[in-house]
């Protein structure tokens, strides 16, 4: 089919110009729906990167952003998002979802690949796409090639002016023991010491090139004394982008790779203790010294993972990777990309900025809770009653010695308190620029790191006010389904070179559940097939069905062929509709052409 036009308010990256497809024609296209807040759509564009500039001169990458959050559609935070994530294409700012219904897509991250004739060829969900991206541009370059379709020469990308500033986008901050702060200084890729008064630079460490050593750090923690003094370093810090944890000594400055093998994690789940160095992380984003170890919000799997430093050994600490909203018991438990941790004052609680379901959530005696929050698709930013409160993406937890939790709610532009006697929440601050971390000094000042901004600032005590905000729920167009029995179908197409990988038994994972649970008569839990038939709820109106399916491939053209694992986790609204359709196709990866 002729890819639908790319009509949106607005481009960035492109020095003003507004580009449709005549305007590209020539170039082989990667769409990549993304939203800014999506973990999974910040590592697509880390495995977009090389393909970029390998196909530099026949190869354009457009962004397409289609928001999740209310906050996403402001056109100021998407520039800011552009930079702070070091996109280098254009992006066009999809903010009423057309391109995004015109293209069919339903998950968070969509590739659509168009080629230089104007068609659309593939669709693909989800990550672990980029070598069977590369081998789908290598066909679709001799093709054309040979047609006379394929036009090289530079893109369209125009960059933007270089900032200038002491911290750029920083994520999260610590105290040291000599009072300065230690602030991940994520977008220029370091970490910065700054003095006290958080204004001062004493010393930075890392080279500020992406990769050499950090990429994007965000989280930091302070090992006790003891520990540091085994393990020979003083901090742990959650390199994110290469999906790895490293020590950094205070006193020499040496940075050590402690944990992950840098590769993101696509494998299975299991409770057993890992080899730090050898296990696959996925996008660390936090982390916290507790139950005598270190605790990472895994955002990149919706887990919370430990890491042991004296053992050097990692683990799953609680979730299943389902990406939604479940309390009980840890192994259980659903979270949506974990991105805040907090430890109470008597080390009793592990509180969680729990930022895709905009919930505050705390673990306690192995079991997880929720104090505020209601799923992936509801926020706002409303004070009042813990059930009624709602939050809109919050980045940052800290847990004060009275017992109560501010909250960074980033996407709020505000600082909020739970106070859990009362069972309530205020609003401290509605003034913050993305706030991404709340720091409670040993003193008891509160600094906050006001990301977008690019600094660190102070709160004033004891100012707290209500607010009877407005209350959002993401206007994701739902999939009308029919009540009773539904066929579940998930596409998946193998890339150019490769075949399912059967060698370890069945390549296909597909997991299916629902919110709420009695959505789903029949079909619930994991089979070894794409393809499934679900029995939806009549007297149940409306919900959410959880999917994750997996396939597994490897190359057929090779000697020692590698091994590619491909997943996607799709949250599909749905309503129930006696006229609606009997099946739900979801694209894991076809081929339209």
């Amino acid at each position: 089919m002729r890819a639908p036009e790319l009509k949106g308010r607005g481009w960035l990256n492109t020095g003003g110009k507004a580009l449709t497809l005549a305007d590209l024609r020539g170039k082989i296209l990667v769409l990549d729906f993304w939203t800014f807040c999506c973990i999974n759509c910040l590592h697509v564009l880390d495995e977009l990167r090389p393909l970029e500039e390998k196909y530099g001169d026949a190869l354009v990458v457009i962004g397409v952003h289609s928001p999740k959050f209310e906050h996403e559609r402001d056109p100021v935070a998407l520039a800011a998002a552009v930079e702070r994530y070091g996109v280098h294409h254009p992006v066009v700012d999809d903010g009423d979802m057309h391109i995004w219904q015109q293209y069919a897509a339903k998950a968070w991250p969509t590739l659509s690949v168009v080629d230089p004739a104007g068609y659309l060829v593939a669709s693909m969900a989800g990550e672990g796409h980029a070598e069977g991206l590369s081998r789908l541009i290598d066909e679709l370059i001799v093709k054309h090639e040979a047609d006379g379709t394929l036009h090289r020469g530079d893109g369209p990308y125009v960059p933007p002016p270089a900032p200038e500033s002491l911290l750029r986008f920083p994520g999260k901050a610590i105290e040291l023991p000599n009072g300065n702060l230690l602030v991940s200084d994520s977008a220029r890729h370091s970490l910065a010491e700054l003095s006290a008064d958080g204004e001062t630079l004493v010393r930075r460490f890392g080279s500020e090139v992406r990769g050499e050593p950090f990429s994007e750090p965000q989280g930091l923690v302070l090992l006790p004394e003891a520990v540091a003094g085994t393990a020979g370093y003083d901090v742990v810090v959650a390199d994110t982008v290469n999906h790895q944890l490293r020590g950094l000594n205070l006193e020499t400055g040496e940075i050590t790779l402690v944990a992950g093998s840098g590769r993101p994690w696509r494998s299975a789940v299991d409770d057993h203790a890992h080899d730090s160095l050898a296990a696959d992380l996925s996008s660390p984003w936090d982390l916290a010294w507790y139950d005598d170890r270190v605790i990472i919000a895994m955002a990149g799997i919706h887990q919370l993972w430990w890491f042991d430093p004296i053992k050097r050994t990692v683990g799953v600490y609680a979730g299943t990777t389902v990406e939604a909203l479940r309390d009980g018991p840890l192994p259980d438990v659903w979270m949506a990309q974990p991105s805040g941790l907090s430890v109470s004052a008597d080390g009793k609680r592990l509180w969680i900025a729990d930022s895709e379901t905009s919930a505050l959530r705390y673990v306690e005696d192995g079991v997880m809770h929720t104090a505020v929050g209601q799923g992936l698709f509801d926020f706002g930013h409303v004070d009042g009653p813990a059930g009624e409160a709602l939050f809109q993406h919050p980045l940052g937890v800290a847990a004060l010695a009275d017992g109560s939790v501010l909250v960074a709610d980033t996407y709020n532009g505000a600082v909020r308190r739970f106070d859990p006697v009362k069972a309530e929440v205020s609003t401290v601050d509605a003034s913050v620029a993305e706030p991404s971390d709340v720091l409670v000094t040993r003193g008891g000042q509160v600094i906050v790191v006001e990301s977008a901004a690019h600094r660190l600032i102070r709160l004033a005590p004891g100012v707290v006010k209500t607010v009877s905000g407005e209350r959002h729920r993401t206007e994701r167009p739902p999939s009308h389904l029919a009540p009773g029995e539904v066929t579940l179908d998930v596409i998946f197409t193998p890339a150019p070179g490769q075949k399912l990988d059967f060698q370890f038994g069945s390549p296909l994972r597909l997991v299916v559940s629902a919110s709420p649970a009695e959505l789903l008569l029949d079909g619930e839990g994991t089979t070894t097939d794409l393809s499934r038939k679900i029995v939806l709820n009549p007297d149940v109106p409306k919900g959410v069905l959880q999917v994750v399916a997996q396939a597994a491939t490897c190359d057929v053209d090779a000697e020692f062929g590698a091994c590619h694992l491909t997943r996607q986790d799709w949250g599909v609204p749905i309503v129930i509709d006696p006229s609606g359709p009997d099946r739900l196709p979801l694209i894991l990866r076809g081929m339209d052409g």
